[in-house]
């Protein structure tokens, strides 16, 4: 068996990014940048002002108090998306507004509370501001320059520089288009509920749940079915795969030692090479991983929480690293156990948790409650997964181990603080 960091290189050594693709800046948020970005402009493109206020000669001020104002003649006001038409000479101003170019022979722009905001004369009262709020032209982005590095994930603040410097499209790895399946005649769909309140079949919530993880990670999910547990429908669902022109394929069960569990040989009468079979982990210790033909396979256990916990871990990061990320995986953080842990066997456990921050900006951790692999409301209820070492069956309240923020919402307090 491998060890989860064993496993999670193995799955990763032969993924590579995919293709780039050219889409519009609007469709861009959440990509991944497949080409470095120049500036065929400078930004800003002339020295303007920081404040509303007037703009002026640093000389012109010093000495400027509330009890000896210096007056100045009021030359021209300067709106945002105007020009100056005349040069700061010594004893006057231009009204200037904030973004506005400052005009020539300026060097300060005096805020307007420092002043009595006359239209014709000013009168300003302070030199705090002598030689202050002029942003110089180039100062944010200089023509000719690199805005962006190839692999640069693109947020809120990538998208706003990408437009500023007129990238109306651009060029980003290819999404995933990612297969998926489960297995098993207990299973049924939704359209099938009336099975399932008569006791006679459950739903299919890893079908659902697969579908929202990958869509949420930035693939593309197809959805390939339910199938029976017979190897011929098996087989036609993994060659659907193939038909969709897949970048990855996943199953859910059937790939344990049960009676009926068909995936595994269903996969060796196919040609899947097998990289990978069995984590020393808990939950999800059946994940298998191989090659489809030109696919990468990832195979997951049934259970449901063993599903979401293995698609954290070994399914997420290919995701990523197709979409052209750079860091694949999320990054433990501390946390002070509220409560004894007890894992058991001698296996890494990947416990559902509660992680909250306390008023000291620490992180603390509490379980959801039981841990069976079938309880999908603990992963309802969890904000991260605490990670029990193979060598630490029991683990007292106050110690510190490790967890793995699954959302934002892990480190989020109820109040602003610093």
């Amino acid at each position: 068996m491998n060890s989860v960091s064993e496993a999670s290189a193995r799955i990763l050594a032969r993924i590579e990014p995919l293709r780039a693709e050219r889409v519009p800046l609007v469709e861009a948020l959440g990509r991944v940048l497949a080409e470095r970005v120049t500036s065929p402009i400078t930004i800003p493109a002339w020295d303007n002002s920081a404040m509303d206020g007037y703009a002026v000669r640093a000389a012109d001020i010093a000495g400027a108090s509330e009890a000896k104002p210096v007056v100045l003649t009021v030359l021209e006001r300067v709106a945002a998306g105007g020009f100056p038409s005349r040069v700061v000479t010594a004893g006057v101003a231009t009204r200037i507004a904030t973004g506005a170019p400052v005009p020539e022979g300026a060097d300060t722009v005096v805020r307007v509370e420092d002043t009595d905001g006359g239209a014709e004369r000013v009168s300003i009262r302070s030199t705090r501001d002598a030689k202050k709020n002029v942003r110089p032209r180039g100062e944010d982005i200089s023509a000719g320059g690199t805005v962006l590095e190839a692999g640069s994930p693109l947020g809120a603040a990538q998208i706003g520089v990408l437009a500023a410097v007129g990238a109306a499209t651009v060029a980003v790895h290819r999404r995933p288009r990612v297969a998926f399946m489960s297995s098993g005649d207990e299973i049924v769909d939704l359209d099938r509920f009336d099975e399932v309140r008569a006791g006679k079949k459950i739903i299919t919530s890893n079908s659902y749940t697969l579908r929202a993880l990958i869509t949420a990670n930035g693939g593309i999910p197809i959805d390939l079915g339910i199938a029976r547990d017979d190897p011929a429908d098996i087989r036609a669902r993994m060659l659907r795969a193939m038909e969709e022109r897949a970048d990855l394929f996943i199953t859910s069960a059937g790939i344990s030692a049960g009676e009926h569990d068909y995936v595994r040989t269903v996969l060796a009468e196919l040609g899947v090479t097998l990289d990978l079979w069995r984590v020393r982990m808990r939950p999800g210790a059946p994940v298998g991983a191989g090659r489809f033909g030109e696919i990468p396979w990832v195979g997951l256990p049934g259970n449901p929480v063993s599903t979401m916990v293995t698609f954290e871990l070994f399914v997420r990061p290919v995701i990523r690293r197709m979409m052209g990320h750079v860091r694949l995986h999320r990054t433990p953080v501390a946390v002070t156990l509220a409560e004894p842990v007890t894992a058991g066997a001698r296996l890494t456990h990947f416990m559902r948790a509660i992680v909250s921050v306390g008023a000291n900006g620490a992180l603390s951790a509490r379980l959801t409650g039981p841990q069976g692999s079938g309880i999908l409301t603990s992963m309802t209820q969890a904000n991260a997964l605490l990670i029990v070492p193979e060598d630490r069956e029991r683990v007292a309240a106050g110690e510190t181990l490790h967890a793995l923020l699954l959302s934002e919402e892990g480190s989020l307090a109820e109040q602003f603080a610093l």
